[in-house]
């Protein structure tokens, strides 16, 4: 896969493009919302090769995933940044086999799913233009490939417009005091010197409509509340919706070798009804001690995560407590960086750090024990979905507002999932509201006419 093809192409909207192939099997398409830090969106299929990695597969991960991608290639000045290369699912059970933990894996999802693919279509929405990129073993068919992906815009049609809900049910799979109750336990495990944090999400269930597919979810998310790691993905009897605004992992080259960075998101607030008002919530959350402390905290696990792969010395805070604002919610995002060392690559970085550490809380491990006395198994909820190029960069996002769905008896079952990091100062009835807050997006898609 050494030649590498490059055929820039007029700007095309991804979905439109994407929902030409939204039923094929490992049809993937990231879009970003292009916004700071997310001008590309991805649309590829027809991978060259596949790998799921069942609970109980003997074989390493990430040493699978490293076989997979290949010795690193250079990469195209003038090409995006992921240039062909690996896509990934990581369900959160995955890290229960990193870090040696009995949980129970999550019914009908391997703990990772792979698959390469040589040809990719990048969408530059700084630009408005969109590059078909493939990869070969020399120049024709590095070509070949591009013109391939190219052919792929002529294909592209109007996603569906389904104008009333998307959902025949949709409801918690518990009532709120169960909640609020697990909260109270957690402050008081917390009191009682067993952990500092704790995520804790609640679930909502329910079956799309008739005729109804995940792409039609995914469309209607993208066009309602966009976020910087928007993703869909289809796999053989499963499909996983993806609304989050979190980075996991990014790696890219650097001067001096593989740079990484982190930008964990920890504290929450609604946004406002009014100009005035969804000001003085973002102000409120950025002055909040309890929302510092909770990011802080996540801070610290995710310095340490950074530093088992990273140069000694080279991990960094750049950016503590940032408001950011989206559709439903503000957030406070950090920034923590370290320099790999020469030996280590992303995947190395990703088995170091995975399960994200924003969604389990501290210390990991514990937290981790203590989030399976009260959830379900999540599979892909709070796992990860990145992408690994050739070249040896790298990104990830968290999956937080997320709905994995599976194909049973001929419908669609989903899962909605919305955690709140517990800390010892936390309100079960405000931890409640917050899950309500964060989960809102899914059920006005699901539940509610298209606005």
């Amino acid at each position: 896969m050494r030649a590498c093809a490059i055929i820039e192409a007029a700007w095309r909207d991804p979905v439109s493009v994407a929902a030409a192939f939204a039923d094929e099997d490992h049809a993937v398409c990231l879009l970003s919302d292009g916004g700071r830090d997310a001008r590309w969106s991805y649309l590829a299929r027809s991978p060259s090769g596949v790998a799921d990695i069942p609970p109980g597969d003997p074989r390493d991960p990430i040493a699978v995933a490293q076989a997979m991608l290949g010795p690193r290639l250079p990469a195209r000045a003038d090409g995006p940044p992921f240039q062909g290369g690996l896509i990934g699912l990581a369900s959160y059970e995955l890290g229960a086999r990193l870090e040696s933990l009995p949980l129970v894996p999550a019914e009908g999802w391997p703990d990772l799913s792979l698959a390469f693919y040589p040809a990719v279509l990048a969408f530059d929405h700084a630009k408005s233009r969109v590059l078909a990129l493939g990869r070969g073993e020399d120049d024709a068919e590095a070509e070949s490939r591009a013109r391939d992906a190219l052919s792929w815009l002529g294909a592209s049609a109007a996603p569906r417009n389904w104008s009333g809900p998307l959902a025949e049910s949709y409801a918690a799979t518990e009532p709120p005091e169960t909640y609020e109750a697990a909260v109270a336990e957690v402050v008081e495990a917390i009191a009682a010197g067993e952990i500092f944090q704790a995520n804790i999400a609640r679930t909502w269930t329910g079956t799309l409509s008739a005729g109804i597919a995940p792409f039609d979810l995914f469309a209607r998310l993208a066009a309602t509340s966009p976020a910087p790691f928007c993703a869909y993905w289809r796999l053989p009897g499963r499909a996983v919706v993806s609304n989050s605004p979190e980075r996991f992992l990014k790696v890219e080259a650097g001067k001096d070798g593989l740079m990484a960075l982190t930008q964990p998101i920890k504290g929450t607030l609604p946004r406002g009804a009014t100009p005035a008002e969804d000001a003085r919530l973002a102000a409120a959350l950025e002055a909040s001690a309890k929302d510092r402390a909770e990011n802080l905290m996540i801070v610290d696990l995710m310095r340490n995560d950074l530093s088992r792969v990273s140069i000694p010395g080279s991990v960094k805070v750049p950016e503590l407590f940032v408001v950011e604002s989206y559709a439903n919610v503000h957030h406070l995002v950090s920034t923590v960086i370290g320099a790999l060392q020469p030996e280590r690559d992303a995947l190395d970085l990703f088995g170091a750090a995975f399960p994200p550490g924003s969604i389990t809380g501290a210390p990991k491990i514990q937290a981790m024990k203590v989030i399976a006395r009260y959830e379900s198994r999540r599979g892909p909820y709070c796992g990860s979905l990145f992408w690994a190029g050739v070249d040896g960069a790298f990104d990830s996002s968290v999956l937080i507002r997320t709905a994995p769905l599976r194909e049973l008896d001929g419908a669609w079952r989903f899962e909605v999932r919305a955690g709140a990091g517990i800390v010892a100062d936390s309100r079960p009835t405000a931890e409640r509201d917050e899950t309500g807050d964060k989960a809102a997006m899914f059920r006005k898609a699901l539940t509610e006419a298209a606005p």
